[in-house]
């Protein structure tokens, strides 16, 4: 749980506010676990996602609402590029991006949420979830350019 609450928090004294955070409200809450509903795994995990998009409300306030603009080009990343990028680089490209940007591409790219879930796990339409995931895109790939020009 520690390794999904580095990618949202911006260092690694706030993910562990998040994690301890988590387990806290998983220790508060283990009665109303119901395991056929989910495994006990994916219950936790649910949890600390949630406390992760708290933490990050309360530090930046509420995620943008900007809507995009017509047309959202999706901008492709080099996958050989990507490849050849350790986690620790990667992790540290994705904790630049702006903290709205950067938790749609986690929940999206990462975690596998809808931008429907993520619109309203976020309280943002579905639109400005897909905006915030071509911004990420476009700020990881420009990143990705910057560190191959700068060995």
């Amino acid at each position: 749980m520690m390794a999904l609450c580095v990618r949202y928090a911006k260092n690694s004294e706030d993910a562990l506010e998040v994690l301890n955070d988590g387990f806290l409200k998983v220790f508060r809450n283990i009665g109303s676990y119901q395991p056929e509903k989910a495994s006990f795994y994916t219950w936790i995990r649910t949890i600390i996602i949630h406390t992760a998009i708290d933490f990050l409300r309360k530090q930046q306030g509420h995620p943008e609402t900007r809507e995009p603009g017509d047309g959202i080009e999706e901008p492709s990343i080099d996958n050989e590029a990507l490849t050849r990028l350790s986690g620790e680089e990667m992790l540290k490209m994705i904790r630049q991006l702006p903290a709205a940007t950067g938790t749609v591409f986690n929940l999206y790219a990462v975690d596998g949420f809808t931008h429907r879930e993520i619109g309203t796990l976020l309280g943002i339409s579905e639109g400005t979830s897909r905006w915030h995931l071509s911004e990420a895109r476009k700020q990881l790939k420009t990143l990705i350019y910057l560190m191959k020009s700068n060995p």
